[in-house]
Parts: structure tokens; C-alpha cells; sequence
């Protein structure tokens, strides 16, 4: 009976640890699934997983009006190099500069074009000193582009771009795969080379704002069928011999190249004479 008593004992004693060695493995299973969960949530996200949502989007910053300005004129003058010395005169007063030039000369007219770069705040002054001290105004173009959207826009999408590129730096330090490694490096690239065209955009946008473009054509007309213009008679006379011994030597040129008919017709002639002196003959 006492045996009996024991075996009871070991019994429930036994059972009770199995019930404490399960809990004891369930909590290790739970203890082991929360760390899982936990690593997981630390885990630097794949490269290809970060986007623009990943980084709090820059605040819109306030941006000036950006407007740039063109002009195009062109000028009837009677001399170009004295009109030339007063656009240089007023292009030093307004602190402008010229960017291009080009000169033509036909028998028509004399003209040049430059391109010229002023600051912005002196446009109007520079084309109003065109208007009034160099001549008559064939045609004149203005127009005004506002482009502080689009300013506004790259500059937001700039500083986006330098957040997400801090962000791919991180997790190429912390990540210890190959092929992680090489698919942040590429996005890195591909970043810098959309953040340098962004800079370069909106520097050139700065450009044109800063300084404003003006196309200037200077036109002076050449008189023609005048008693007063340089082709005078003496000129003109000259032309016309030098025209009719082009046109002789034209038309000798002309009979040289069709030197196998000047053969030919020699050899018919011979021909069709020696056909008729046989005829006769045979008629006699």
C-alpha cells in the first residue's frame, strides 16, 4: 500500500514538471518570436524599398518671383561702326555685356547681330536707349517667361533627392550583403546624377533671371539704281564686258563640247559629194 502511495506521488510530481517544461517552452517560443519581430523591425529595409515616402518631404520654401526677360530688335542705322560705339557706351552705363556678335556684308546691306546680357533691373533702360539714339526701329519683341513654378518644383524635388541620398549612405554602412551593397551604390549613383541636374537647372534658371537677353540686329541698306551710288556708269560698263566676254567664251566652251558632230557632218559632206558624182556618172 505504501508502494502505492509513492507511485501516486511520483505521479503528479512528474506531471507537474511536464506542465512546467511546456510553459517553459512556450515562453521561449513567444520569448524567440518577439525577438524575431524585433530584428525585423530593426533590419535596414531593402534598397529597392525606399521611395519617396520613406523621407518627410521638405517643406515648401518661399521662393521670389523668378521672371526672365528677351528682347529682340532690329535697327534701321546709317553707320554701323558709329552706332556700334554708342551701344558700347550704353552697355557700360548699365552694367551689360555682349555675349556673341556677328557681321554680314552682301550686296544689299550691312548687318550685325549681337547678343547682349544685362542685369535684369536694367533691361528696360538699355532698350529704351536703342530706341532713342540709334535709328529707325524696324521690329521690336518683348516677351516674359515666370517660371517660379518650375524653380519652386526642382528645388523641392532637390532636397528631397540630398534627404533619400543621407539615407542610402546609412544603410550602406550598415549593410554587410554583396549584392545590398551593390544595389545602394547604383541608387547612390543614380541619385548624385540627378541631384548635379537638378543644381545645374536651377543655376541656369538663376542665369537667365539675373541677367536678361536681348537680340540685337543693326541693318544698313546699300543704295542701289542711283545717280549718286557708288556703281556708277563706269562700274557698270566695266560689268558688262567682263559679262559678254563670259558669255563668248560660254558659247566657244559650248561648240568645243559637241566637238564629235563638227566630225561627222565633215564626213557626210565627203560622202553624200562622192554619192553624187556617181550618180551623174551613171547617168551619163
Amino acid at each position: 500500500m505504501r508502494n502505492l502511495y509513492l507511485l501516486i506521488i511520483v505521479f503528479f510530481i512528474s506531471c507537474g514538471k511536464q506542465d512546467h517544461h511546456n510553459e517553459a517552452v512556450s515562453m521561449d517560443a513567444a520569448l524567440v518570436s518577439v525577438m524575431d519581430e524585433t530584428e525585423v523591425e530593426k533590419s535596414p529595409p531593402p534598397p529597392n524599398r525606399i521611395s519617396e515616402k520613406v523621407a518627410s518631404p521638405s517643406e515648401p520654401q518661399k521662393i521670389s518671383s523668378k521672371i526672365i526677360k528677351n528682347g529682340r530688335i532690329e535697327i534701321e542705322v546709317g553707320d554701323i561702326t558709329k552706332s556700334q560705339k554708342i551701344i558700347t557706351e550704353n552697355l557700360k552705363k548699365n552694367n551689360a555685356y555682349k555675349q556673341g556678335e556677328f557681321f554680314s556684308n552682301n550686296e544689299d546691306q550691312e548687318t550685325l547681330k549681337m547678343t547682349i546680357r544685362v542685369p535684369n533691373q536694367n533691361f528696360d533702360n538699355l532698350l529704351q536707349s536703342m530706341d532713342q539714339g540709334l535709328g529707325n526701329v524696324i521690329s521690336k519683341n518683348i516677351s516674359t517667361d515666370d517660371v517660379t513654378e518650375e524653380y519652386t518644383d526642382v528645388s523641392i524635388r532637390l532636397q528631397n533627392k540630398l534627404t533619400y541620398l543621407e539615407k542610402y549612405r546609412d544603410l550602406l554602412k550598415k549593410s554587410n550583403s554583396t549584392k545590398d551593397i551593390l544595389e545602394i551604390q547604383e541608387n547612390i549613383r543614380a541619385l548624385e546624377e540627378e541631384i548635379e541636374s537638378s543644381k545645374g537647372r536651377l543655376k541656369f534658371i538663376d542665369d537667365k533671371v539675373k541677367y536678361s537677353t536681348i537680340e540685337l540686329s543693326l541693318i544698313k541698306n546699300k543704295p542701289r539704281d542711283s545717280v549718286t551710288s557708288k556703281i556708277g556708269f563706269g562700274s557698270q560698263f566695266a560689268d558688262s564686258i567682263a559679262a559678254g566676254w563670259n558669255n563668248f567664251i560660254g558659247f566657244v566652251l559650248g561648240l568645243i563640247s559637241y566637238w564629235p558632230f563638227l566630225l561627222i557632218i565633215p564626213i557626210l559632206i565627203i560622202i553624200f559629194r562622192k554619192w553624187r558624182k556617181r550618180r551623174i556618172k551613171s547617168k551619163e
